[in-house]
C-alpha cells in the first residue's frame, strides 16, 4: 500500500498528469452537456435570449473564436513556463526545476486551456444544419463562454505566480516549507524529557546466530528512491532472518552493487527473495519522499551558487542559512529512528542505514562553510546559526556535533578574515558556543 502511495505522489508531481485529468474531464463534460442540450429545449425569449445562441452560424463563430484563442494562449503558457524554468535553472540550479513542476497552479492552467480548446472542438462538431432542422447546443456554448472567462482570470493569476515564483526569497521559502513538512512526517516525535539512548544490540553477536549470509544485490543502476520498511519487516520476519541494510534512500547504486546482507539459517526461496527485492524502488533521479538530505541539498545549492565569485550574493546565502537553522532547531529536539528494527516478539530483524542529526547538520552546513571563505557576513551568520541551534539541543551527542561545526567555522574565519574588528565579532559569537 505504501508503495502505491509513493507512485501516486510521484505521478501527481509530473507535469502531464493533472492536465490529462482535466482534459479527460472536459471530454466527459462536452458529451454530457451536448446530451443535455438534445433533451432540453430552452425558450429563446425573455432574459435568456441575451445568453443563449439561436443561430448555428453564431454558434460556430463563438466556438471557433474561443478554441482558437485558447490554443494560442496555451502556447504562450508553454513559452512562459519554459522561460521561467530556464531562469530558475540558471539562477538556482537545475535540480530546482522539479519544484517548479510541482506547482499545482501551473498544471491546472495548462490543463484548463487545452481542455477548453478540446471542449469547444467537440461541441462545435455537434452543431447540425440539415433539411430545415438545426441543432444548436446552447447550454454547451454557454459553458464554453464561462470557461473562457475563467481562463482569462487564470491567465492573470498565472502571470503573477510566475513573476513571484522566480524570486529568490520565494524559492527559498517554498523549499523551506517543503523541508518543514517533510521533517514533521519523517520525525513526528519529540525526544521528551528522558533523552535516553535507544536500545543497542551487539551486531556481531546477532549476525553470528545465523549460518547463511546472502548479499542483496541491486538489479540495476540508479538512486534508491524508496524502501517499504513495513513490507521488508514482514518478509524478513516470516523467513526468520536478519537483514543488514548498507544503503538508504538517496544512495546511488550500481548494477550488482550491494544493498545489504541477508542473514538466515535456511536458504531463501526464490519467490521470497523476489518479493523482498520488490520493496526497493530504484530510479534515475533522487526524490524527497524518504530522503531529507535531497531537499536540504537544494537549499545548499542555492547558497553555494549565491556565494560563487560570479554571483557574489551573500544575502541569498544568509536567507538559506536562516531557513536551514529553523529546520535544524526542530530536528535538535526530534526523535530520530533507531537503526535497529525488531519484530513483535522483540527479535532483531533489520539493521538499517538511518539518518542522524550529525548527518543532517553536515549536509546543511559543510558546503556552505566551504564556499563562504572570503565572505565575512556569511561566516558570522553561520556562527550565529550554530549558537541558535545549540540553544535547542539537549542531547549530548547532538551538542558535540554543533560544537564541532562551530570549531570548523571559527578556524576558517581566523584564516580568511583579515579585518580585526570582524574577527573580534566572530570570536565573541564563537565563545558563546566553545566555552559551554
Amino acid at each position: 500500500m505504501k508503495k502505491l502511495l509513493f507512485f501516486w505522489k510521484e505521478l501527481m508531481a509530473t507535469f502531464w498528469f493533472v492536465p490529462a485529468l482535466i482534459i479527460g474531464f472536459a471530454v466527459i463534460l462536452s458529451i454530457g452537456f451536448v446530451s443535455l442540450d438534445s433533451y432540453i429545449d430552452l425558450p429563446q425569449d425573455g432574459w435568456l435570449r441575451f445568453f443563449l445562441v439561436n443561430s448555428s452560424d453564431s454558434a460556430r463563430s463563438i466556438l471557433a473564436t474561443i478554441s482558437g484563442a485558447m490554443i494560442g494562449v496555451a502556447g504562450t503558457v508553454f513559452s512562459v513556463t519554459l522561460v521561467a524554468l530556464t531562469l530558475a535553472s540558471s539562477q538556482f540550479g537545475p535540480r530546482l526545476i522539479k519544484n517548479f513542476m510541482y506547482v499545482r497552479l501551473n498544471q491546472i492552467v495548462l490543463g484548463s486551456y487545452i481542455s477548453t480548446y478540446l471542449y469547444c472542438l467537440l461541441v462545435l462538431n455537434a452543431i447540425r444544419d440539415y433539411d430545415g432542422y438545426s441543432f444548436i447546443p446552447s447550454i454547451s456554448i454557454l459553458v464554453a463562454i464561462f470557461a473562457a472567462i475563467v481562463n482569462i482570470v487564470l491567465l492573470i493569476i498565472f502571470i503573477h505566480q510566475i513573476a513571484v515564483s522566480i524570486q529568490a526569497d520565494k524559492v527559498i521559502s517554498d523549499i523551506s516549507n517543503l523541508i518543514s513538512k517533510q521533517v514533521k512526517v519523517l520525525f513526528p516525535e519529540k525526544m521528551g524529557d528522558g533523552l535516553k539512548d535507544e536500545k543497542v544490540f551487539d551486531e556481531d553477536e546477532a549476525i553470528s546466530a545465523y549460518k547463511e549470509h546472502t548479499t542483496i544485490k541491486s538489479p540495476k543502476a540508479g538512486y534508491l528512491q524508496y524502501i517499504d520498511n513495513e513490507a521488508v519487516m514482514e518478509i524478513v520476519t516470516k523467513n526468520d532472518s536478519l537483514t543488514l541494510l548498507n544503503q538508504g534512500p538517496g544512495s546511488f547504486l550500481v548494477k550488482g552493487g550491494e544493498i545489504g546482507v541477508l542473514h538466515s539459517n535456511n536458504e531463501w526461496e526464490e519467490e521470497s527473495m523476489k518479493k523482498l527485492m520488490e520493496q526497493f524502488i530504484i530510479g534515475k533521479t533522487k526524490t524527497s519522499q524518504q530522503d531529507l538530505n535531497y531537499s536540504i541539498h537544494q537549499m545548499v545549492e542555492i547558497a553555494a551558487r549565491a556565494l560563487s565569485p560570479g554571483v557574489n550574493d551573500p544575502y541569498t546565502a544568509i536567507a538559506c542559512i536562516d531557513n536551514l537553522t529553523a529546520t535544524l532547531c526542530y530536528l535538535a529536539e526530534a526523535k530520530f529512528p533507531s537503526k535497529y528494527r525488531v519484530d513483535e516478539e522483540d527479535n532483531l530483524r533489520i539493521i538499517a542505514d538511518v539518518l542522524n542529526f550529525e548527518g543532517v547538520l553536515d549536509a546543511a552546513f559543510n558546503q556552505i562553510r566551504q564556499f563562504s571563505a572570503g565572505s565575512t557576513a556569511v561566516v558570522i551568520k553561520l556562527m550565529e546559526a550554530l549558537t541558535t541551534i545549540l540553544n535547542f539541543t539537549k542531547k549530548e551527542s547532538y551538542k558535540k556535533s554543533v560544537i564541532k561545526h562551530a570549531e570548523m567555522v571559527y578556524r576558517q574565519g581566523k584564516e580568511t578574515i583579515k579585518e580585526t574588528n570582524d574577527l573580534q565579532d566572530l570570536t565573541e559569537r564563537a565563545n558563546k558556543i566553545l566555552k559551554k
